[in-house]
């Protein structure tokens, strides 16, 4: 039997669906498009969101504004074609609706679409650009989070030659951004009449996440301006008065510990935030809801909602409760909060997930969401109390593509204790059939898998794999104990968890046991390292952006303040066991698995060194291994032709080790 031939044969028996639908493959993800970043008008008639594509031809990404009436209809670009366009917002009086973009050339400036017709104006003109932006509730300033200019900024013409990078900080890398100088991100307010700019903030520290008051006078804004903010992760609220030029931030929280995200009550006497208020590391700690009453100083945590992650919370436009997202127990939830008494009622959940969200001022829901087999689009809430879709992002493009099915499933993977983990079934799965199957572990390693859909996984169930993506210790989702459990002991009970996982699925009758692959990425590819270390099941790896020796990050990557919190310095005698203990560097001879490793040549976050480090060992011991470095990428890759070489490598690795593997059977 020749291979063309077994492989037809096999993608005939795994693939029978009652109707023939198209597969998901690599050419159509590409062309796949992907809104985020919704925003409600303020007369309710509008969605503007941001849409996310690739340019196949120039071979890159873009992203454009568009917007979708309330009431139903298409799509209406706003900007396409016109540069990266992205972060749409609407004035308060409904005139303007404005955009980051950096059109022209240029740095990325504000600009404004007037709702009454004309091309979009630039507001700003910062020789440095703008990093973010929001409307007073006036709607007569903008306030704008703006980098200093540095000597590069203000060069007339271009340099033959960058500058020298010239160094004095303690965190002195950072991935997509590379060597940190300390030119610092502050608050600055536009004049929108005028163009008149005022800078609000100063000093060596970053100021961020900046929110007005409803009256207009104040800002509440993230900042560490501790001694040595790269020392630490001590961000506290502060609140500006910005009547006057002269008036210095005052200070909210005293908390040791990361505080994030201020929002405003309607009545200005509270703000709703972030709090990874734990006693655990603080890598480990869950970012939590509290609200804190201004004037008292004091802050509560919403005890319904304890050791729960939380993302942007908002307060609801009726001010007596607030909506936030929370992650949990393998959920992406939309809930609101009762402010008098904390209960939760979950607005979104399930198997929906809501990525983003946003509220009309009638309190007209509008939520991002998707679904196991179908990605994000912009839902509304109708008459009847049921959520019913307003976009069409994915319509046309995916209307006859099969896309596997999606469980979730609980099981115990030591006494004592309990783990979830979602199995993505190829499209016409067949019960009476075991499939092969790729354990995919998840990044971070404070993630979680949740129900939305995962175009990664599903492309790997097309090729007919039945995916298993566990969230074990580690995760984010099931309580700080839960996600503190790996504390320096990475491949240890994360490494349990993962193959109780893939017992579970064999127990099942779904998985071919002979028939195994192991996947992950940043995290996810240093947990494959720990598994090939500690067992031969499977029949191939792939790691991508993934660790071995970890005391060769040291210094290299980003992360010199985690692995110091965690480990402790690396050149104390007394720290080495520690440092020793988690990497897999050092079992390296007990692999036998092929594997496939992967990263960016410019990654930052885990450098490109660990995965050559990894590949040499792996070719000095005559396991099979191939290396593959995509040049000028970071951690991510956001190249369309080097995505699509990517998934070609991981199908012909897998062809090779696991489905031939599965012929000599």
């Amino acid at each position: 039997m020749t291979r063309t031939t077994y492989l037809l044969l096999l993608f005939t028996t795994l693939f029978t669906p009652a109707v023939f639908a198209e597969v998901f493959d690599v050419d159509t993800y590409l062309r796949m498009q992907d809104a985020s970043e919704i925003s409600v008008s303020p007369d309710g008639q509008f969605v503007a969101y941001t849409l996310y594509e690739r340019d196949l031809e120039q071979d890159l990404v873009t992203t454009s504004v568009w917007m979708i009436p309330t009431a139903g209809g298409p799509a209406i670009p706003m900007t396409a074609g016109n540069g990266n366009s992205y972060t749409p917002k609407w004035s308060p009086d409904n005139r303007f609706l404005s955009i980051l973009s950096d059109r022209g050339d240029q740095q990325i400036q504000v600009w404004l679409l007037d709702r009454r017709g004309g091309d979009a104006q630039p507001l700003t003109a910062l020789k440095q650009g703008v990093s973010s932006y929001e409307w007073s509730p006036t709607g007569n300033q903008i306030l704008l989070e703006v980098k200093d200019p540095t000597p590069a900024d203000l060069d007339e013409e271009p340099r033959p030659n960058p500058r020298p990078y010239v160094i004095d900080r303690l965190q002195f890398k950072e991935d997509y951004v590379g060597y940190l100088d300390r030119y610092r991100y502050h608050l600055y307010v536009i004049d929108v009449a005028t163009q008149k700019t005022r800078q609000l903030t100063f000093g060596d520290f970053d100021d961020s996440q900046p929110s007005w008051s409803p009256d207009g006078k104040h800002i509440a804004f993230v900042s560490n301006r501790t001694e040595h903010p790269d020392r630490n992760r001590n961000t506290e609220l502060w609140l500006l008065d910005i009547a006057t030029d002269q008036s210095e931030p005052r200070q909210l929280t005293f908390n040791s510990f990361q505080d994030a995200i201020p929002a405003w009550s309607p009545d200005g006497k509270h703000l709703a935030y972030t709090t990874a208020a734990s006693t655990d590391l603080p890598i480990y700690a869950i970012p939590q809801l509290a609200i804190l009453n201004i004037e008292s100083g004091e802050s509560q945590l919403v005890a319904s909602l304890t050791e729960v992650q939380v993302f942007n919370p908002v307060f609801s436009a009726n001010g007596s409760d607030l909506l936030t997202i929370t992650e949990f127990q393998g959920q992406q939830q939309l809930v609101r909060v009762d402010l008098d008494t904390h209960e939760i009622e979950v607005v979104l959940g399930q198997q929906d997930v809501v990525s983003d969200f946003d509220e009309a001022p009638n309190g007209q829901l509008y939520a991002l969401i998707n679904r196991p087999q179908y990605p994000g689009e912009i839902f509304t809430v109708n008459k009847e109390s049921s959520w019913v879709q307003l976009s069409a992002v994915h319509q046309a493009l995916l209307a006859d593509i099969e896309f596997g099915a999606v469980e979730k499933h609980e099981f115990e993977s030591e006494p004592g204790v309990t783990i979830e983990a979602f199995y993505l079934f190829p499209p016409g799965y067949q019960k009476e059939h075991s499939y092969p199957a790729v354990l995919h572990i998840h990044g971070g390693p404070q993630a979680q898998w949740d129900f939305g859909f995962n175009y990664e996984a599903q492309l790997l169930a097309a090729q007919g794999y039945i995916v298993v993506m566990p969230n074990p210790r580690g995760s984010f989702g099931y309580g700080q104990k839960f996600a503190s459990a790996i504390n320096k002991d990475w491949g240890g009970p994360d490494f349990i968890d993962v193959m109780a996982a893939m017992d579970f699925g064999i127990d099942k009758g779904w998985i071919d046991s002979e028939r195994m692959a192991v996947y992950g990425w940043s995290y996810g590819g240093m947990l494959t390292n720990h598994v090939i270390t500690k067992t031969n099941r499977f029949a191939a790896a792939i790691t991508g952006a993934s660790a071995t020796l970890y005391v060769s990050n040291y210094g290299h990557d980003q992360y010199q303040r985690w692995w110091e919190e965690e480990l402790g310095f690396p050149w104390l005698a007394e720290n080495k066991e520690a440092w020793d203990n988690i990497s897999p560097f050092y079992a390296l001879e007990q692999v036998t698995t092929p594997t496939l490793v992967v990263g960016g040549e410019e990654d930052w976050n885990v450098p490109i060194i660990n995965s050559e480090q990894l590949y040499i060992v792996l070719k000095r011991r005559g396991i099979p291994a191939r290396l593959v470095v995509y040049p000028n990428e970071y951690h991510s890759l956001s190249v369309p032709s080097y995505e699509k070489h990517l998934y070609q490598q991981y199908f012909e690795w897998l062809d090779t080790y696991v489905t031939e593997r599965s012929n000599e059977h």
